[in-house]
């Protein structure tokens, strides 16, 4: 799925990246988690950062990809093979249906989480990924992974980026910092 032409592309979203004087300044993720609470994080910092004007590039690797899943089946044109459809029924469909990383409590500390969230007018996940787009945050789905579990681009929140290794580092290599979460 990955070629050169991707990363030309998307050189365009981090080219802007450099300061006044001439060094790195935007802000990069890789989001490898799936957890709630890690990609809450997450975009909490990108919202944060793209406040501050900074370009921010989050790219979505293995688990944390389930985050820009659509919930619920999703038509597709290609049929998947068995291994690609259990990886599909396995994995939580969209930012509603991720579960905290500790004190899970069989759904218990996640609900008690939304809850107190929502008490507290902090915004919720799938609201904090709609807030990250309106502010220009480029989130770029990984190509193996998608290519690796069977996940197709239909199968993402529209107006998802797709991109290789080979985005990330480039736009790591013109951000001022760059996390792991």
């Amino acid at each position: 799925m990955t070629d050169i032409s991707e990363v030309a592309a998307h050189e365009a979203v981090v080219s802007g990246s450099e300061s006044d004087d001439g060094g790195p300044h935007g802000f990069s993720m890789v989001v490898f988690s799936g957890d709630l609470d890690r990609q809450i994080a997450a975009f909490i910092i990108a919202n944060g950062a793209a406040a501050m004007e900074l370009p921010v590039t989050m790219f979505f690797t293995f688990w944390g990809l389930n985050a820009l899943r659509r919930d619920g089946p999703v038509p597709i044109a290609n049929p998947k093979t068995t291994v690609e459809k259990m990886f599909g029924r396995m994995m939580p469909r969209g930012a509603e249906k991720l579960k905290l990383s500790h004190l899970n409590l069989g759904g218990l500390g996640t609900r008690m989480i939304k809850h107190e969230m929502e008490k507290k007018h902090v915004l919720d996940l799938p609201h904090l990924i709609q807030t990250a787009r309106e502010q220009g945050v480029h989130l770029v789905a990984c190509t193996m992974t998608m290519d690796l579990m069977g996940i197709r681009k239909e199968e993402l929140l529209p107006g998802i980026e797709f991109g290789g290794v080979g985005t990330m580092v480039f736009a790591s290599d013109n951000s001022r910092s760059t996390l792991f979460i």
